[in-house]
């Protein structure tokens, strides 16, 4: 990615996991960053001191994606730091699990507001002011094309934002931006982990035919290619990177 080219970047749950890879990839790229986090501040700040210290430009900005203020705050701070905003990667998500039957309405509200509204108020925004010739990419999930048993409100929650991902890239049209998703399956994160047998992990780890699990680098350089000019004529998209298990 020049410099040219992506000068600035929000992104969103950007602290840890794989936001925090995302992160570090677009600052190592050319970058300024604005990394949004929702709670972990400490986390964050280490993470804009890594940054800051590997030669980049970060700053951190809290607040919950549910909220569109929080949305426009982030667009405000990052115009006011670096002069605009040319990509915004829609990372931030929470996750859980339940059959149909067992899905609390606490639950199913909470990947709602986050997963897709959450979404939707970052891709609002930045209809409105990522810069001609930027990138909009949504972080979407593998289990849409999976269809696993007790993943279900989850993936609706990103089979939409697939969707409005498509639609706009249309809406966008004359304005040079591109707005795909990227979809990850099992990643080796501390979210991911936690609460997982070795077994189960190894087991998951095997359904790929690469026969590993993905890392958070794997995903940030997905999303590296798609906010790159390598990635210019890719529009509308959803690059399930995965190793192969959809």
């Amino acid at each position: 990615m020049s410099k040219q080219m992506m000068k600035s970047a929000i992104v969103t749950g950007g602290s840890r996991g794989i936001g925090a890879a995302i992160s570090r990839r677009l600052a190592a790229d050319g970058c300024a960053v604005t990394i949004n986090y929702a709670g972990n501040q400490a986390a964050a700040e280490k993470l804009v001191a890594d940054i800051i210290a590997a030669g980049g430009q970060a700053q951190a900005v809290q607040g919950d994606v549910a909220d569109p203020a929080t949305m426009a705050t982030l667009f405000d701070t990052a115009e006011a730091a670096f002069g605009g905003v040319d990509l915004l990667v829609n990372n931030a998500g929470v996750f859980s699990v339940a059959s149909l039957a067992d899905q609390t309405d606490d639950d199913f509200d909470r990947l709602i507001a986050i997963n897709l509204k959450g979404a939707f108020n970052g891709m609002r925004e930045a209809a409105k002011r990522v810069r001609n010739g930027g990138r909009i990419i949504n972080l979407s999930t593998s289990v849409v094309g999976m269809k696993l048993e007790t993943y279900g409100v989850y993936a609706a929650t990103k089979a939409a934002v697939e969707t409005l991902t498509a639609i706009l890239s249309k809406e966008l049209r004359g304005r040079s931006i591109t707005v795909n998703a990227v979809a990850p399956g099992p990643t080796a994160t501390d979210l991911f982990l936690t609460g997982k047998s070795p077994e189960l992990v190894e087991r998951l780890a095997k359904m790929a035919p690469l026969e590993r699990l993905g890392t958070p680098d794997d995903i940030a350089a997905a999303i590296a290619f798609l906010a790159g000019p390598d990635g210019a004529w890719i529009n509308g998209q959803v690059l399930r990177a995965n190793g192969g298990v959809v």
